[in-house]
């Protein structure tokens, strides 16, 4: 069973850079075929997908929207990928879950099927 776990600070000042971390257990991140993501949600308002990293390619894409500010990084050696978000306003203030966001069975690809529990991060002004 694959689990995901955020972690980070809950609070950041405005203008500064947002770190947060997903630990995965029961998968190896770099498994053929998989692509792990970062997902938000602001107050009152629905998920907004932020990007995805894929492997085998190593290769990351992000919402348009995002892309000037938004990086995802792994650290295979400790099962981990990782977002970074700088110049944050009190608008990035949400919830953010990371996801498997799709994986092949070997017949079919699955989407959304796990998730972190979430974790709240304050953007102060």
């Amino acid at each position: 069973q694959v689990q995901l776990q955020e972690s980070g600070p809950g609070l950041v000042k405005s203008s500064q850079t947002l770190s947060l971390t997903c630990t995965v257990s029961g998968a190896s991140i770099t498994t053929s075929y998989t692509a792990w993501s970062w997902i938000r949600q602001p107050p009152g308002k629905g998920l907004e997908w932020m990007g995805i990293i894929a492997f085998p390619y190593d290769a990351t894409y992000y919402n348009p929207s995002l892309k000037s500010r938004a990086s995802i990084s792994r650290d295979t050696s400790k099962n981990q990928f990782s977002l970074k978000l700088t110049s944050v306003t009190p608008e990035d203030t949400a919830v953010y879950y990371c996801a498997l966001y799709s994986y092949y069975d070997g017949r079919i690809y699955y989407g959304l099927e796990y998730w972190g529990k979430g974790t709240l991060v304050t953007v102060s002004s």
